[in-house]
């Protein structure tokens, strides 16, 4: 755990979320270990689920697999848990590096009881529990309709924000993960690759691969790449004087053709037609 939270001032915010939400609300590490919850106690639907070892093991897996999804993503991730109900999370970020996920969850979101229920049901056939109990508590819960849970999710994020603005998450201390993405920082628009990273910090490629795919979900080499071409987005716009050939050596791109291609990948347009189309709109 590279960060560390102020859990008085957190315990306050989750509880105004849920004031606002009526949706419960939970804060993990970067570890995926849960570090405070409102309520604290977890629904009827999710102890009886837990009852049983099975579907408890898979409660952990589905919290840890989408805590990755929504770090690689860099986004909220909203998504069915594997006992059938809807829940969203938001990685919470201190600069560049993932330091803990807000998640909220166990909210019904159906049509209709009805068809919750033969979704639920087949969905925990296999587990030891008590699925008349299970019935009772799904019926309990309010329908929440999916715009509801959008509108969540953006409060959610803005949460995840303000943690860090207002010093409620901050690290702990200067460790290796946190020196790492300084030096990132400072050096993504000039010659830098694994090697050099390694070499730098006196470390394998396969412990520099675990900081990465732990902190930003996804390789060194992918998340230099995805800052250069951020950087290259906004000088496009900013900037739109100057030639895409000086923008991509400018971002850290030697070959300007590597740099169109990467551009066109993961923005979806190549930089010319996303510069006369955010120009456009701005305009």
């Amino acid at each position: 755990m590279i960060s560390s939270f102020n859990l008085t001032k957190l315990n306050s915010i989750l509880k105004d979320f849920f004031t606002l939400t009526r949706i419960r609300i939970t804060v993990f590490d970067d570890n995926f270990r849960e570090l405070a919850a409102y309520p604290k106690h977890l629904p009827e639907f999710c102890q009886i689920i837990r009852s049983d070892e099975s579907g408890k093991n898979e409660c952990i897996k589905c919290d840890k697999h989408a805590c990755e999804t929504a770090a690689k993503r860099r986004s909220t991730y909203t998504y069915l848990c594997h006992a059938g109900l809807t829940e969203s999370i938001a990685p919470i970020y201190m600069g560049n590096i993932v330091i803990g996920y807000l998640l909220f969850g166990h909210v019904f979101s159906y049509p209709s009881y009805e068809e919750g229920w033969r979704q639920i049901s087949s969905l925990c056939r296999s587990y030891k529990i008590d699925m008349k109990g299970l019935y009772d508590a799904c019926i309990s819960q309010p329908i929440i309709t999916k715009d509801y849970i959008e509108s969540a999710s953006h409060i959610l994020q803005a949460v995840a924000s303000y943690l860090c603005l207002e010093r409620m998450a901050t690290f702990r201390q200067k460790e290796l993960p946190v020196l790492i993405d300084e030096y990132i920082l400072e050096h993504y628009t000039k010659d830098i690759d694994v090697g050099r990273l390694c070499n730098h910090f006196n470390i394998g490629k396969t412990r520099l691969y675990e900081i990465s795919h732990h902190n930003y979900g996804m390789g060194i080499a992918q998340h230099i790449r995805t800052l250069r071409i951020e950087r290259a987005k906004k000088l496009l716009i900013e900037q739109p004087e100057l030639p895409i050939y000086e923008i991509a050596f400018m971002c850290g791109f030697k070959d300007y053709n590597y740099f169109i291609t990467v551009f066109k990948r993961l923005v979806g347009l190549p930089p010319k037609k996303y510069r006369l189309s955010a120009l456009d709109e701005y305009f």
